[in-house]
């Protein structure tokens, strides 16, 4: 793989997905535009617009997505952010103490009944 462009969490955030804008996300300090795989996203669209235009790293690990998924998302890569987003993103991250989603609200925002 050749060089990486690089972007800043600025530049992502204005990729929310809204009024007809692309819908980029970042994992692990790394770009993507999953515009056209919001459709196909198993557990619905509104999973990935909940991160659209943001870090989703907590949200995507937090899932335990599968290797096949991770294979997915890197035909989705278009570059990686600065590294002065990365310490910024790093610093946040460790000042939330490592806060990450609830699983059992997760579930049940997916089925209801799952998680009660």
């Amino acid at each position: 793989m050749g060089e990486l462009t690089l972007y800043t969490l600025n530049d992502v955030a204005q990729r929310n997905g809204r009024d007809g804008a692309d819908t980029w996300i970042v994992i692990h300090d790394m770009v993507y535009d999953v515009t056209k795989y919001k459709e196909e996203h198993p557990g619905g669209p509104e999973l990935i617009d909940e991160n659209a235009g943001r870090d989703a790293t907590s949200s995507f690990d937090d899932f335990g997505h599968s290797s096949e998924a991770k294979q997915i998302l890197k035909g989705f890569l278009v570059g990686e952010l600065i590294e002065e987003d990365k310490r910024a993103n790093r610093k946040k991250k460790m000042a939330n103490g490592g806060a990450k989603i609830n699983r059992r609200s997760l579930l049940r925002r997916l089925c209801g009944s799952c998680a009660s």
